[in-house]
């Protein structure tokens, strides 16, 4: 069983959403998933890393949950800044249920346990692009540390990899907040996506302050799964 992340697959066989019109790596990107996919096993498990499906709602999202479904491995999905779609945690389950997509879990305020030591946590996270300082933006990234804190709270003494769809750390930019909990709690390994394109030049791989950095975005790694463990 290994683990794996990638991030940004932005699919649309629900409407009419073709991804090349955003460069050339777009071009056959869902071939380019299977074919990333096909290197995973049933025992294996991938963390989506937000942005998924650019579906509106759940019924919206319903093909291309089931094309996840269909690719190899055990999938946990966590929330992007594009996931629209994105409702309860108990009416998304009621929707894999009636479908039967079976291979799907949801990353929300909770944790997953990954062999005997290891826990895979995470949250949507928070971004510079984002307006900062007024008080929405202070009650948002305040209710993002919450949920990140309740997942690593919630793994206990195993060993944590997190799970963002925004990066806390890209070119001089850090988010402070979700940093310092990364100290406080020993985390190991931090993975996301989110950026694009030219920004992808300005990711973040390596290591900051005890945890290494990955970036996973779809068309930053060419629609392959990133081995993590």
């Amino acid at each position: 069983m290994s683990l794996y992340a990638i991030g940004d697959l932005h699919l649309s066989f629900g409407a009419d959403k073709p991804m090349d019109v955003f460069g050339p790596r777009w071009k056959n990107h869902v071939e380019k998933l299977r074919k990333g996919f096909s290197m995973l096993t049933d025992d294996d498990v991938c963390v989506l890393c937000g942005d998924t499906s650019w579906a509106l709602d759940l019924d919206g999202a319903l093909e291309d949950f089931r094309f996840i479904d269909a690719l190899p491995g055990r999938k946990i999905v966590l929330k992007g800044n594009h996931d629209y779609w994105w409702t309860s945690a108990a009416k998304m389950y009621a929707f894999f249920e009636k479908y039967s997509i079976s291979t799907v879990s949801i990353l929300h305020n909770n944790f997953y346990p990954y062999g005997e030591n290891a826990a895979i946590c995470g949250t949507k996270g928070w971004f510079y692009e984002e307006s900062r300082g007024t008080e929405h933006d202070k009650k948002l990234i305040a209710r993002e540390i919450l949920r990140l804190e309740a997942s690593l709270k919630a793994a206990g003494e195993r060993e944590k990899y997190v799970f963002l769809h925004y990066p806390p750390k890209y070119g001089g930019y850090v988010c402070r907040e979700i940093l310092d909990l990364f100290l406080r709690y020993d985390v190991k390994l931090c993975a996301s996506g989110h950026l694009h394109a030219d920004s992808l030049r300005l990711a973040f791989n390596g290591w900051y302050e005890n945890t290494r950095y990955l970036c996973v975005s779809g068309d930053g790694v060419d629609f392959c799964p990133c081995k993590i463990l």
